[in-house]
Parts: structure tokens; C-alpha cells; sequence
């Protein structure tokens, strides 16, 4: 049993005459669909597996960062520790809260300044 030759394959001067415009037309509007909804299953799957990964990373994120803020709680109480034989206990403690407060600052005016070169490379005006 033979079979036809797939439709790009062919002879398209023996079909043409067989054909009409609005059947073709027809034909292009099923492949449009067919093509939409396979792009559209295609990116929700790719959103669902987005959404899943994201939910997953803020959990690790969140883990990461509640144990970066006990590491350096730890390190403050070390920093207490060890500098309280030296200056005393509240020596120590101003000690480490003004270092934690010029470090604060720090960062501050370090973001102050990156906004605002942000926004002066933002704006319309040279």
C-alpha cells in the first residue's frame, strides 16, 4: 500500500487547481490556533515550574538570611565578650554599638549616593 506524499512535499501545480483561497485561508487560521494554543501551554508550563522554583528559593532565602542575622548577633556577643576585660562591660557595649551605628551610616550614605546617581542617569534633564 502506498502512501501520499506529505503536503510540502507535494507537486503543488497538481493540487492548485483542486484548491481555493478561502480554504487556504481556513487552513492557515487552524495552524494559527493550533500554533497559539501549543505557545500557550507552553508558557503556562514554564510559569508553573517558575512560581514552584520561586516559592522554593524564598524559603532557602529566607533560611540563609535568618542565619546571616544569627551569625552576626554571634558576633556582636563575641566582640562583648572580648572587649569587656579590656574597657569594661559598658565600655564595651558603647564600643560595639557605636562601630554597628558608623557601619550603618556607612551603608546608608553608600545607597544615598547610588540612588542618586541612579536617578541623575534616569532623568531627561543632561
Amino acid at each position: 500500500m502506498e502512501q501520499p506524499d506529505p503536503p510540502l512535499l507535494q507537486d503543488e501545480a497538481a493540487n492548485a487547481a483542486e484548491r481555493s483561497l478561502v480554504d487556504d485561508v481556513r487552513a492557515l487560521v487552524d495552524d494559527g490556533r493550533t500554533l497559539l494554543e501549543a505557545e500557550l501551554a507552553y508558557q503556562k508550563s514554564r510559569a508553573a515550574l517558575a512560581g514552584r522554583t520561586a516559592k522554593s528559593m524564598a524559603g532557602w532565602i529566607a533560611l540563609a538570611l535568618s542565619l546571616v542575622f544569627f551569625a552576626l548577633m554571634a558576633l556582636v556577643m563575641g566582640l562583648l565578650l572580648i572587649l569587656a576585660p579590656l574597657i569594661g562591660g559598658l565600655g564595651a557595649t558603647l564600643a560595639v554599638v557605636l562601630a554597628l551605628l558608623g557601619a550603618a551610616a556607612l551603608s546608608g550614605w553608600i545607597a544615598a549616593r547610588r540612588w542618586q546617581a541612579m536617578t541623575q542617569s534616569l532623568s531627561e534633564e543632561p
